[in-house]
């Protein structure tokens, strides 16, 4: 049998995958594809691993470990019928346990890892249609070269990752003061001494084992002082969503850990001034990104109801000078001239980081009330970047996350 550390006290690994991970003994690299209703995509993302491992980790034993969060597809009928023999790699495909979501997939692929002895695990999204093999290599080589978290860097179309463009690279830049440009990108790349200092902490049971288990591995990677890096991935097309309809779940989650952690690692981050690049390694690999359509209307319509349903709140957070701006944009009929200014967005995420931090319970109701506010800066955004290319709008959130480092001192004066 597989015996845990003292530590934990529950598994997110069923007996099958126990037995067959038994069966194996040992892997040098373990590539985890968390997976929920990807019967469309899976196939392509498991091959194109399976040809990366064997192209550049050959004289490696590996394991492709896909865990499914119970779809009712055929996600794990399809991933199972994908062939991989050929490549002498293999392959596990189990349902995890625990709470749903994304954490829970991974608690179980780090499992497996830790008991297999993994030198290096990866994973990568189960809805990626860019992955490549170079892909497989550039995530997982630097492991291999001492570092111990590899985060992804790709090239993305200018209104993708909105959660991450507003909020999770601008705060993991001003708090903690690494330029880690996507902390929340999904594909990653961990050493066997970090999956063994996920495994040991104590949040498998909580709201991390959903949508914010990405941004607590980057920001645990930071606080406790681990080599990091980033990998050029070229773009990273997936199944895009609108953000005015599909991602207020995701945010609520994404933002909920970011500010729990706030509060956990105030003692660090209060003492870090400015930041500091954080290594970019391999060349880009892949497609370039493709524009999609964004839905400014239903941005600027879920704002104003948002309005109508929490003003009393936001006047209640915000600087009056900063709702004089969100009355402002109450009323505008016009939505081109629709333009949230930077500094009032600034404000307004410190401002709830510190309601939020302030609050004792029902901490995640205030999050309900700051998605309105996210579209609008989202709906602003599509505006500000409507005539620039994807290289001047990198530009764009570079300086917005360098005005999120100047106005850390008006966080750390309203946070105590």
């Amino acid at each position: 049998m597989i015996v845990l550390p003292r530590a934990r006290f529950s598994t997110a690994l069923r007996e099958d995958a126990r037995k067959k991970i038994e069966q194996l003994g040992y892997a040098d690299i373990v590539v985890g594809i968390p997976a929920y209703y990807s019967q469309f995509t899976i196939a392509h993302v498991i091959e194109q691993v399976a040809k990366g491992l064997e192209r550049y980790f050959s004289d490696k034993k590996c394991l492709i470990f896909i865990s499914d969060g119970g779809s009712t597809d055929d996600t794990r009928e399809v991933a199972q019928e994908v062939d991989i023999s050929k490549y002498n790699i293999e392959k596990i495909v189990t349902i995890y346990r625990g709470i749903p979501g994304k954490g829970s997939a991974l608690r179980a692929v780090f499992e497996a890892a830790e008991f297999l002895r993994a030198e290096a695990v990866a994973t990568f999204d189960s809805d990626l249609k860019s992955i490549t093999p170079e892909w497989v290599k550039n995530i997982i080589q630097p492991i291999y070269q001492g570092y111990d978290y590899v985060c992804p860097f790709y090239k993305r179309y200018k209104y993708d990752g909105t959660i991450t463009n507003t909020i999770a690279y601008n705060l993991t830049r001003a708090l903690y003061g690494m330029r880690i440009r996507q902390p929340i990108g999904g594909d990653f790349g961990m050493s066997r001494k970090l999956i063994k200092d996920y495994l040991d902490k104590d949040v498998w049971e909580t709201d991390v084992a959903k949508f914010g288990i990405d941004i607590w591995m980057t920001t645990t990677a930071i606080v406790d002082g681990y080599k990091i890096c980033q990998a050029r991935l070229g773009a990273k097309i997936h199944q895009e969503k609108d953000p005015g309809k599909d991602l207020s779940h995701m945010y609520r989650e994404v933002v909920g850990t970011i500010f729990k952690l706030m509060e956990q690692y105030d003692h660090y981050w209060k003492k870090i001034k400015g930041s500091k690049d954080v290594p970019i390694l391999g060349d880009f690999v892949g497609a370039e990104p493709e524009p999609f359509d964004i839905d400014q209307h239903g941005l600027i319509e879920y704002f104003k109801i948002g309005y109508n349903n929490f003003g009393g709140v936001w006047r209640s957070i915000l600087e009056e000078k900063d709702f004089k701006v969100i009355e402002k944009l109450f009323m505008e009929e016009e939505p081109e001239k629709f333009i949230m200014p930077v500094e009032t967005w600034v404000r307004i995420v410190y401002r709830y980081a510190d309601y939020f931090h302030q609050t004792p319970r029902q901490k995640f109701k205030i999050l309900d009330t700051m998605i309105p506010l996210y579209n609008a800066r989202v709906a602003s955004l599509v505006n500000e970047l409507k005539d620039m290319n994807d290289d001047q709008a990198e530009e764009y959130f570079n300086w917005q996350a360098e005005m999120f480092e100047n106005m850390k001192d008006y966080l750390l004066k309203i946070w105590d």
